[in-house]
């Protein structure tokens, strides 16, 4: 990564990156998706792959406040459906960053998430969602958290945009508001900390780049209680069209750039 760059942003493009973060910490409390808008301002301000190696340690950050937040409600029985397959999700995300250019990478993701989105619209005008995710036990459930994590793996390695994949996954589980973001977030701090280890060998985080960090943060902190404020006041059904069209949203800001 070229760190230089890292300290030739003007006050603007900080301006951007703090909102950015700002929208990283209220993703993370109340529409998880919605940080799609963060991946595409700092890949933005910052080159494309230095982006991906900043904007980890801030969503590490927002993700500890989420889980202090909703620790409670977590289902941990999804969770542990999925790691495995989130696991080869990533691996295959570190060798596809090793050749992928932006372009590719961009347009894969794009397209990844819009497919994601369909697929779960579609699914949610055959039958309405289950009041417990209880789907996960049945073998075409089983089948459904595999695919789902390796595209979250993947997707999140790639371009921090595992988000979408894996709120599609969520609610087409059948997840509630509470149960949603509990799960969420436990399921992102583990999958964010254990990519450190693998974005740090592709020399995408360095000392400059958690200076950055470090600054950043801060701002990741309103957003969560903005979050924390604006959830309970967001019904179920608002809750999903947020999170699907933030979904969409990010697919289409990829694919167009």
């Amino acid at each position: 990564m070229n760190t230089m760059t890292l300290w030739y942003i003007s006050g603007w493009q900080f301006a951007a990156l703090a909102f950015a973060a700002l929208v990283v910490g209220f993703s993370k409390t109340a529409v998880s998706g919605a940080n799609t808008v963060s991946l595409a301002i700092f890949a933005a301000v910052l080159p494309a792959r230095a982006s991906t190696g900043v904007l980890l340690p801030v969503l590490i950050a927002g993700d500890v406040l989420a889980v202090l937040t909703y620790r409670r409600h977590a289902h941990w029985p999804t969770l542990w459906r999925l790691f495995p397959a989130v696991a080869a999700g990533v691996v295959g995300g570190t060798l596809f960053l090793m050749w992928a250019d932006d372009a590719i990478v961009r347009t894969s993701i794009g397209a990844i998430l819009l497919l994601m989105a369909g697929i779960t619209l579609w699914r949610r005008r055959r039958t309405e969602a289950a009041d417990e995710p209880d789907a996960v036990t049945t073998r075409a459930g089983r089948m459904k958290a595999r695919s789902y994590g390796v595209l979250g793996g993947f997707t999140t390695m790639v371009a921090n945009a595992g988000g979408p994949v894996m709120s599609m996954y969520l609610l087409s589980a059948g997840f509630r508001k509470l149960g949603f973001l509990g799960t969420s977030a436990f399921f992102f701090l583990i999958v964010n900390v254990a990519k450190v280890p693998f974005s740090a060998g592709l020399g995408l985080i360095d000392g400059r780049s958690l200076l950055l960090d470090a600054a950043l943060a801060v701002f990741v902190v309103p957003g969560a209680l903005f979050g924390r404020w604006a959830v309970d006041r967001i019904n179920q059904r608002l809750f999903e069209q947020l999170v699907i069209a933030a979904t969409i949203l990010g697919a289409v800001q990829l694919l167009v750039r």
